[in-house]
């Protein structure tokens, strides 16, 4: 998928809700839907010569929150930014060393509800190919890029379900390379999938 395609589907194209059972999923775990914290996280897309690259991490070992699986950069909103997008900014320069200078903000997914008690606003931006990262090893381990071809095909997502508490909740989830990509991350890749890709 090249630069031009993308925007211009992600612009034209309404946004997808996320799945149903995810979402209720979340609220069994987050009764109080208002006191979810706000989060925000940038899908960095580079364009390469064969296409739009997606940037991912692998979250370090130790962390608290799904450590060792595979997510977009960023975090928690914090009372000194201006907006989630200074979030999502600030966070992919804190986490991965990408400068802001080098971000271009396209737009953003609906905010995704997670059982681990965030909303999390997904925002879409363009990283110059020129870009260099420094990687805050107390937060990230790796950080590698995914062709969008890839990344954004929906036949490459795998649904899986499963039945806890009386409940039946549907998994999505993602290969690439060694790499499984499941979780929060999986849905926004879900949603942006089903915005963007056409054939």
């Amino acid at each position: 998928m090249d630069k031009e395609t993308l925007l211009s589907r992600f612009v034209l194209t309404p946004s997808s809700p996320y799945d149903k059972l995810s979402l209720l999923r979340a609220k069994q775990h987050n009764l109080n839907v208002d006191n979810l914290r706000q989060a925000a996280v940038l899908i960095p897309c580079v364009v390469r010569k064969s296409g739009i690259n997606v940037i991912l991490t692998k979250r370090a070992l130790h962390l608290r929150h799904h450590p060792g699986q595979i997510s977009f950069p960023g975090g928690s909103y914090e009372q000194s930014d201006d907006s989630l997008i200074t979030t999502a900014i600030r966070e992919t320069e804190e986490e991965i060393g990408i400068s802001s200078q080098h971000i271009e903000i396209i737009g953003n997914l609906p905010k995704l509800p997670t059982i681990s008690g965030f909303i999390v606003t997904p925002y879409l931006g363009l990283i110059s190919s020129q870009y260099k990262t420094q990687i805050d090893h107390q937060e990230v381990m790796d950080v590698f890029e995914v062709p969008g071809q890839h990344l954004l095909n929906p036949s490459n997502l795998v649904q899986q379900q499963f039945y806890t508490n009386g409940s039946t909740h549907n998994i999505y989830s993602i290969s690439y390379n060694e790499h499984a990509i499941w979780g929060a991350t999986a849905q926004i890749i879900r949603s942006l999938q089903q915005q963007v890709w056409h054939e």
